[in-house]
């Protein structure tokens, strides 16, 4: 948990469900935490409800100057404008984090322009829920999560390790090293195929009079189909290469599964049915 002890004044820059579950950890563990949104309505709901001890709804320059660490919950885009915008107000020595949901079209360009006494060390916290907005922040969605950092050539060992410990008082279960291509590859998958499958579940077939009669099953396929179109259409956009990727494989197999249901493949359904029983018993 190296830095942590010195590095008290944190400011979050964002407070929307991560940004807010974060401050809302960080804060419960005695850290003086203070909020940057564009929303009033989000920084009086995280005051009044001690998510952070104070807030703004524009980029306060004060609370900029004093942080001696900055972490970043922001669309994509928004957080390098951000960067390039006021990095002229960071502290000398200033660590800075993420939670964004891509990393190789942010991270190089970020640390690029980044002041050279100021280091970015890329992070994705992989927790969540099927809700938005800070007044769902909730700290205990990192218990027993996992936790990547995705540092870069430019990182150092000091600040990896900084970021490591991000994740462990925050009550991460496990904390990965990846590079950014590596994170993203990854990510594609795990998440973002996910709801790629769920949306189309949704969208293939006019299942609003399914609502009295479907099961367990179809309600924990599509728990992630409630989604904010703006965040993840632009993620979807920043990983094209590999989101395509991993949705020409499942197309593939879906397509496969088909050829196999056609021909009455009885073993052949089976034999991808113990298949996914083996690898799912890997998540258990």
């Amino acid at each position: 948990m190296m830095n942590w002890i010195s590095k008290n004044n944190i400011l979050i820059v964002g407070l929307g469900l991560m940004g807010g579950s974060v401050a809302k950890g960080l804060k419960r563990l005695g850290f003086h935490v203070e909020g940057i949104d564009c929303s009033q309505a989000a920084i009086d709901f995280a005051v009044s409800n001690g998510i952070v001890d104070c807030g703004y709804a524009y980029p306060d320059e004060v609370a900029i100057r004093k942080a001696d660490v900055i972490i970043f919950a922001l669309y994509p885009e928004v957080f390098k404008e951000w960067v390039r915008e006021q990095q002229h107000l960071f502290k000398y020595g200033l660590l800075i984090t993420d939670v964004t949901g891509v990393k190789g079209c942010v991270v190089y360009e970020i640390q690029k322009m980044l002041r050279d006494d100021v280091e970015y060390v890329p992070a994705h916290p992989m927790a969540g829920r099927e809700v938005s907005g800070v007044e769902n922040a909730d700290d205990s969605i990192f218990l027993g999560a996992n936790f990547i950092v995705a540092p870069t050539e430019r990182n150092t060992e000091a600040g990896i390790e900084w970021c490591k410990g991000l994740g462990k008082i925050l009550g991460f279960r496990k904390i990965s090293v990846l590079t950014p291509e590596e994170h993203d590859e990854m990510i594609g998958f795990v998440s973002q195929l996910t709801h790629v499958i769920a949306v189309s579940l949704m969208t293939c077939n006019d299942n609003t009079h399914l609502v009295d009669y479907t099961g367990d099953s179809f309600r924990d396929l599509t728990r992630i189909a409630s989604i904010n179109e703006n965040m993840w259409s632009e993620l979807f956009l920043m990983n094209k290469h590999y989101l395509l990727q991993h949705m020409d494989s499942f197309i593939s197999e879906m397509s496969q599964f088909r050829d196999l249901l056609a021909a009455e493949d009885r073993e052949g359904m089976k034999e991808k049915m113990r298949l996914s029983t083996e690898r799912h018993s890997y998540f258990i």
